[in-house]
């Protein structure tokens, strides 16, 4: 891999990656003429299915994004697309008979899972109080709190600490637990509490009662204690209630973006204790991942499996999250593997992932780097989230180093 690029160059490229080839695509592609709000799916060969139901995590994704973009350039353009994922969340997603937020509603705003999905919620959370941090929306500040309540209230477990994946539309037991159809219908997941922690922090970053402190720094012991394998530095993914794991797969993105979420919630906690223990757990984390996980031109792989078997393909969420991670890692060291791996990255991303045609990124490519035409551009999970982000955090860390 070239060293060449300088960090200014680097600098120039995620800001047109970021204003054109990502948010100019959700400006331009995204909003749904036919029902308001945002479409729900867009095929890979762009075709719009403005009659697919609406998944709460996509809209609350695109809140997060216009509102972090609108705070980085205030750009009233992005403004515009976060108050429209306000009103879309406000409008339709909002339950205002028990409280929360649906998973799923139809075209027209009807829902069509109700289930209170606490990764959701999280998500909610997390839109909402960057929306306050933007634009000073005091009732998108109370809305966060009010959510943050009802998932302390239903959802976490207070016998053997951390959250409950799903509860039902009212917030009673369901069996209707798992994520996706990828997921284990298992009773807490890696990948909830890591969105809880995401959610708590920057929601910390505005409001800072003494009850969320404790919450934020429980889901930090929580992720070194019960998620983080002591021995290879991999989340484990899955665990009943009494945290026995579940599953021996490996993600390779989650191990890579806890790296530097974890990192980010211990430095707004302020806690020298767990900063120091989340730091040297984070670079072990990064470390496993750069040694496992990497292929050699820079891509991160999927997943392995309990004996070691990969899925060799490369979705666009982790080359994303290991961008950032592995600038994290270079923050806190200074040593030069974690840039290199941090830009040869940028450099898979821009060459296989960033789709220079029709904007935004793959969803998936191949081994070879060829995409995988089935995955869809647009749909409840592939968001302007993780590659957005990525651009912002890559901007704001170079422009510190």
């Amino acid at each position: 891999m070239s060293t060449a690029l300088t960090n200014d160059q680097w600098r120039r490229e995620l800001e047109e990656e970021l204003k054109s080839t990502i948010l100019g695509f959700w400006m331009k592609r995204t909003i749904n003429e036919k029902h308001g709000g945002f479409v729900g799916e867009i095929k890979s060969d762009m075709t719009v299915k403005e009659d697919a139901d609406k998944g709460l995590v996509l809209n609350a994704r695109i809140l997060w994004m216009f509102a972090s973009a609108y705070r980085a350039y205030q750009d009233e353009a992005y403004l515009t697309m976060a108050q429209r994922a306000y009103k879309e969340l406000n409008s339709r997603f909002r339950d205002r008979a028990n409280g929360g937020l649906y998973w799923m509603v139809s075209a027209a705003g009807e829902p069509v899972e109700s289930k209170k999905q606490v990764y959701g919620q999280a998500f909610a959370i997390y839109a909402l109080a960057e929306f306050y941090r933007a634009t000073g929306s005091s009732e998108a500040l109370d809305w966060a709190k009010e959510i943050y309540l009802l998932i302390e209230k239903h959802a976490y477990d207070p016998v053997h600490r951390g959250y409950i994946e799903a509860l039902s539309a009212d917030w009673t037991q369901t069996d209707d637990l798992s994520l996706s159809g990828k997921d284990l219908n298992e009773r807490k997941s890696m990948n909830t509490h890591l969105h809880v922690l995401e959610a708590y922090t920057n929601l910390y970053r505005v409001w800072q009662p003494e009850g969320l402190h404790m919450k934020l720094a429980d889901l930090i012991d929580i992720h070194l204690d019960k998620i983080v394998n002591a021995d290879s530095h991999h989340f484990l993914l899955f665990f009943d209630d009494e945290w026995t794991s579940k599953s021996g797969h490996i993600s390779y993105g989650h191990d890579i973006e806890g790296s530097w979420l974890l990192c980010e919630a211990a430095d707004a906690l302020g806690d020298e204790a767990r900063i120091a223990r989340v730091r040297g757990e984070a670079l072990a984390m990064a470390d496993a991942t750069l040694a496992e996980g990497i292929d050699a031109d820079g891509g991160v792989f999927n997943e392995a499996d309990g004996r070691g078997h990969l899925d060799d393909s490369k979705d666009w969420w982790p080359q994303a999250e290991a961008m950032v991670g592995f600038l994290n890692a270079y923050q806190l060291t200074g040593n030069e593997k974690y840039s290199q791996a941090a830009r040869n990255s940028w450099t898979f991303i821009k060459k296989f992932i960033s789709d220079p045609i029709n904007g935004e990124w793959h969803w998936q490519v191949t081994r070879e780097g060829v995409p995988v035409p089935s995955y869809p551009k647009v749909d409840q999970w592939k968001c302007p989230y993780h590659n957005g982000r990525a651009c912002l955090e890559g901007l704001e860390r170079l422009a510190r180093l």
